[in-house]
């Protein structure tokens, strides 16, 4: 059977409506302890964190801040550069990306282009002008400097499912990329939060509603943008917050429904890869969901679904 890894994202920092939010600062020993707790012994695990990258070169964010202090042995870094530039040349794009793969290219195992770049929902990259024509440019010049440098790491994009055969996303992935694009992916990852924002009907489970993302995405969506089934799917986000109507218990039992429907259909759809959205809350007091998405609260004391997603990890991993 082929290779079924874990990761998460180890920050605080979410992404909202209204841009970043944030709470208690990280602390570093803690969720470095969380990832050693985590991990099993000589198993591969990821390290999920964003770069914002805002045109002529410069940062806008980075989190959670001096990620390289998250690098084990078997854990490497999956960076994410999501775009935020406007009316900024392709070169300085480019030559960013190029940049952070001097930088951090024995650290990374997978490097991501953009994030979320078919939404404009809360950190979504598709907001932002010119938004597929940066992913497409940014996959091929990821590419071709990882060959120059003669290292091993994959390089890939995220999106959203979607449901609308009018939307030209996909389609005009291949027209901006062709072949070349196609062939330089290693994977395309899937960001999806059943029963987050939109409740699931009475009538669907967990397990279908699971099933059906994943059919989409692999059937439907990927074949419009020219990308074969040999292209693995990662699992790039996944997450189920808690408020004062959210429960603890739930959130463990929702997360282990979906983990283990994902890890079911992982040979049907060419999945290799789960990570979670997130590892500890922005802020455990506040009742908007985008603070509380952790499977640990702001102190880092950990919630049901810590348990449970230790557990999975260890039966799992493969």
């Amino acid at each position: 059977m082929a290779e079924f890894a874990f990761g998460l994202y180890p920050g605080s920092a979410t992404g909202a409506e209204s841009g970043l939010v944030n709470g208690p600062a990280d602390i570093p020993e803690r969720i470095r302890d969380a990832l050693d707790d985590l991990q099993p012994t000589d198993k591969s695990f990821r390290v999920r964190v964003y770069v914002g990258y805002a045109g002529n070169g410069q940062i806008e964010h980075t989190t959670p801040t001096d990620f390289t202090q998250y690098v084990a042995p078997n854990r490497k870094l999956d960076l994410v550069l999501c775009y935020r530039a406007v009316d900024d040349p392709f070169e300085c794009w480019t030559d960013f990306i190029r940049t952070m793969l001097q930088q951090y290219a024995p650290h990374l195992a997978t490097l991501q282009i953009t994030e979320e770049a078919n939404s404009t929902g809360p950190g979504g990259d598709g907001i932002t002008p010119n938004i597929r024509a940066a992913l497409v440019a940014g996959i091929l010049a990821a590419k071709a400097e990882i060959q120059r440098l003669n290292v091993s790491i994959e390089v890939g994009f995220s999106a959203t499912i979607n449901f609308n055969p009018a939307d030209d996303f996909w389609r005009e992935l291949y027209q901006l990329g062709g072949q070349s694009f196609v062939d330089a992916l290693d994977y395309v990852a899937l960001d999806f939060f059943p029963d987050v924002f939109t409740p699931l009907p009475p009538n669907v489970t967990l397990w279908d509603a699971v099933r059906v993302v994943l059919e989409q995405f692999r059937q439907v969506n990927l074949p419009q943008a020219g990308i074969p089934a040999t292209v693995p799917i990662h699992i790039g986000e996944n997450g189920w917050p808690t408020n004062s109507t959210r429960t603890y218990e739930r959130q463990a039992e929702t997360l282990e429904a979906i983990i283990r429907a994902v890890y079911a259909h992982r040979a049907t759809f060419n999945i290799t890869l789960y990570e979670l959205f997130d590892l500890r809350d922005a802020d455990s007091s506040q009742e908007n969901i985008f603070y509380q998405f952790g499977i640990m609260r702001d102190d880092y004391s950990p919630k049901p679904a810590y348990t449970v997603f230790k557990k999975l990890i260890a039966e799992l991993t493969c």
